[in-house]
C-alpha cells in the first residue's frame, strides 16, 4: 500500500508526480463520502476502458479527486498513448474517452489525451505540465 503524502494547506497533494497502482488510488481517494465512491467508480471503469485499448503508455489522474475535497463532481484524466495508438481503431465504449464532451456527458470525466510522439518536450514534461492549476501554481 502506497504512503500517500499530507495534503497542504490548499487541500492538495504536495507539488509532484505520486504513481501508485490504481487500488492504491481507489483505497485513498475513492472513499468518505457518497460522491467520492461515485467518482471512483467512474475512475475505474474508464481505466478499465482505456487498459483494453493496449496503448495506454501513462494513466495521470488530476483535479478535485486527487485533493481532500469532500465531493469532487468529476474526473480529470490525461492520457498518454503509445505512439502506435489509432483512435480509429478503438472501438465500443472505450472510444467515448477519446472525445473529450462525450467523455464528459457520458463518463463524468474530463479527459485528455495525446500520442507519446505529440507530446511537446516528451512525455514526461507533458505530465509535468499537468501540474500546474488555473492560478498557474504547482
Amino acid at each position: 500500500m502506497k504512503r500517500w503524502p499530507r495534503f497542504n494547506e490548499s487541500g492538495d497533494l504536495p507539488a509532484g508526480i505520486h504513481q501508485a497502482p490504481l487500488r492504491d488510488v481507489m483505497e485513498h481517494f475513492g472513499k468518505g463520502s457518497f460522491q467520492r465512491s461515485i467518482v471512483a467508480a467512474r475512475l475505474q471503469r474508464i481505466h478499465s476502458l482505456a487498459v483494453k485499448t493496449g496503448k495506454v503508455a501513462r494513466f495521470i489522474i488530476f483535479g478535485s479527486f486527487v485533493t481532500d475535497k469532500p465531493d469532487p463532481q468529476d474526473i480529470d484524466i490525461f492520457l498518454l498513448m503509445e505512439d502506435a495508438f489509432d483512435v480509429r481503431q478503438v472501438t465500443g465504449e472505450a472510444r467515448t474517452l477519446f472525445h473529450h464532451m462525450a467523455a464528459q456527458n457520458y463518463e463524468g470525466a474530463s479527459i485528455f489525451w495525446v500520442r507519446c510522439v505529440a507530446a511537446l518536450d516528451g512525455g514526461d514534461a507533458a505530465i509535468e505540465h499537468w501540474q500546474v492549476k488555473r492560478d498557474r501554481k504547482k
